[in-house]
């Protein structure tokens, strides 16, 4: 299992996206530019700076991609609009944020359907995740066939601890722009407030909102605990990001540099999800040394709390009866 402290992923991710490989000194036949929102040092960048250097080394130049983190691109909105335009060639996203376009991408978010890992792998991996990737194709878009882990999202607060259900009433919770996240907090009474993540740090210092919700590796990563004081582990949703393609830009390459591409973007995602799950299992003590305070709550009220407001019957209905049998089959009955 691979072992990050936040030095050595910082001066990894330095490295990675200041040291392109460089052996070939011609023009590259094609360049594919991969924009996201988070840090150069998230294991999202971090692996994909190993899959461009071994593309470059295995096409022999031919292909190079660049790594545009952080919103370098624009919003998440820029960079999809981008996507589909051609100006950008490849764009990681989660299903949740993508689902403006495509909305069953979204149902890997449904709030605490994921009890582990194991089962989450089980779903995207199987016909729930053949079934979102057939919706991007739809969409136009190239969708890898292994999604990457950003991990379950914890709450984190700079008022108070969020400990039962009714601890959200009247809390103002920073989410992304996503219908299925703002219905699962006003569920629990909360009051969502839609940021985008590049604005979320500021948001928090200004107290337009009094916290937020995210993996464990994105409150590190992005210092958020130096804007929040505690932290529950709610574990209410896993988050992932799937790896997309702009379909002209993918077709126009040769089907011996595409399956290259293909097969080390697949193939870095399945270490990429357990160097992830690792650093969320065992980031709290660095969190703790840096001021977060921690609390552990009862999932199974959380869980009961959305089956007696009526939210899975709802999101049930948005999805469609295929893709929620889908989700099902993984995740037992919900609601």
């Amino acid at each position: 299992m691979i072992r990050l402290t936040r030095r050595a992923m910082v001066a990894a991710g330095a490295a990675g996206l200041a040291a392109p490989w460089a052996a070939r000194a011609a023009e590259p036949d094609f360049r594919l530019k991969f924009g996201n929102i988070v840090s150069g040092d998230h294991p999202l960048n971090l692996a994909m700076g190993r899959v461009r250097d071994r593309v470059a080394r295995e096409t022999g130049g031919r292909v190079v991609i660049e790594l545009f983190p952080k919103n370098q691109l624009g919003s998440d909105a820029d960079m999809l609009s981008q996507l589909r335009s051609g100006a950008l060639e490849m764009f990681a996203q989660t299903g949740v944020l993508m689902s403006t376009l495509v909305p069953v991408a979204s149902i890997s978010g449904v709030g605490f359907a994921f009890p582990s890992y194991d089962k989450v792998w089980q779903a995207l991996d199987g016909p729930l995740g053949k079934h979102v990737r057939g919706a991007f194709e739809k969409a136009g878009l190239v969708c890898m066939e292994n999604s990457y882990n950003h991990g379950f999202r914890q709450t984190t607060s700079s008022t108070r601890p969020i400990r039962t259900p009714e601890d959200f009433s009247g809390f103002k919770i920073r989410v992304p722009p996503s219908p299925l996240w703002t219905s699962m907090f006003k569920a629990f009474g909360a009051s969502p407030v839609s940021i985008p993540w590049g604005e979320t740090y500021s948001a928090m210092q200004t107290r337009i909102a009094d916290g937020l919700e995210q993996p464990l590796i994105g409150l590190l990563v992005d210092k958020m605990y130096e804007v929040q004081k505690y932290c529950s582990l709610t574990n209410h949703m896993w988050d992932g990001f799937w790896v997309l393609a702009n379909r002209k830009s993918w077709d126009r390459m040769p089907p011996d540099l595409r399956a290259i591409v293909e097969r080390n973007i697949n193939q870095e995602a399945l270490a990429q999800r357990r160097e992830v799950e690792h650093l969320n299992a065992t980031l709290q003590s660095d969190l703790q040394s840096r001021g977060l305070q921690f609390f552990t709550v009862n999932n199974a009220d959380f869980r009961q709390r959305l089956v007696t407001s009526g939210f899975y019957l709802e999101w049930q209905k948005r999805y469609g009866e295929e893709a929620w049998a889908l989700l099902e089959a993984t995740t037992g009955k919900l609601g």
